[in-house]
This record gives C-alpha cells, structure tokens and sequence, in this order.
C-alpha cells in the first residue's frame, strides 16, 4: 500500500455487460486498527470539480459491496489497516482516458473517544485541529486513467 489515503493502483473505469458505469478506486484507512463499517462517516466525493453524492458510491470491503445505508448498520464487518477498500464511483461513461483530481474525506468515529468529541465529525471539511485517529481529512490526489 501507498503511503497515500486515496492509492494510485486500481484506479480505472467499470464495465457491466460491455458498458462503461462508472469507475472505481481504493483508500486506505490512516488508523492504526481496523474499524467496523459502522463507524465510517464518508463524505462527498469531487472529481474534476464535479460533486459526486454519497449515494452514487458502494465501499467494497473484502470483495463485498455496501451502500452508505448499509455501513450504517453493519456492526459486524471491520474494514482492516492491512486491506484497502474499493470505492465504486457511479457516473454514466466513466472517465476519459487521462489525469483526474479526486478530492475525498472520510471520518470514522472511535469507542474510546467521548461521543460529544465525535458529534460534530465532518468528513467534507478539513478540522481545526489535525486528528489522524479519526481519519478526518480531506485527501486529493491526481490519477491516470489509461
């Protein structure tokens, strides 16, 4: 893995049945231990400047799919340090061949922190106060697609 939250390999579009439906890359989680779904508060994508909801994205966690609703009631996977996830983007056409900004964040929430410390976690705004053990920062990167 990269040192990067947001990887540079596994960056590409998604095909179904012969069609373009959207495309996909992999985060890391910037914890040392692993969480369950429950815990990740994601936020909202932009790529090229385009806002992309929340909704339009599936984390895929050991080779399973979740929808945002999903996570939220998933207290039973745990998203491991070791194993990025997969984040399946859909956008009609993908991408165009060539380079990309992704801006994303995503907070998670922590059982042995105060909830009224992570009440007002925002994983779209950069905090105040650099706090790596609750993942909230906003990651960019730039990214080819070939």
């Amino acid at each position: 893995m990269e040192r990067e939250v947001i990887q540079s390999v596994g960056f590409r579009n998604i095909k179904k049945d012969g069609e373009i439906t959207g495309f996909q890359f992999k985060v890391r989680l910037p914890y040392y231990r692993g969480i369950f779904l429950s815990q990740i508060r994601p936020g909202t994508l932009f790529i090229d400047g385009e806002k992309i909801e929340k909704e339009n994205i599936i984390w895929n966690i050991k080779g399973e799919d979740y929808t945002l609703e999903e996570m939220k009631d998933d207290y039973t996977t745990q998203w491991d340090v070791t194993a990025p996830a997969v984040l399946k983007v859909k956008k009609a056409g993908g991408l165009a061949q060539g380079y990309h900004d992704l801006k994303y964040g995503f907070c998670f929430t922590s059982s042995y922190m105060p909830p009224i410390i992570q009440d007002h976690l925002d994983p779209d705004a950069e905090s105040m106060v650099f706090m790596p053990e609750f993942g909230h920062h906003v990651n960019e990167r730039r990214l080819l697609i070939v």
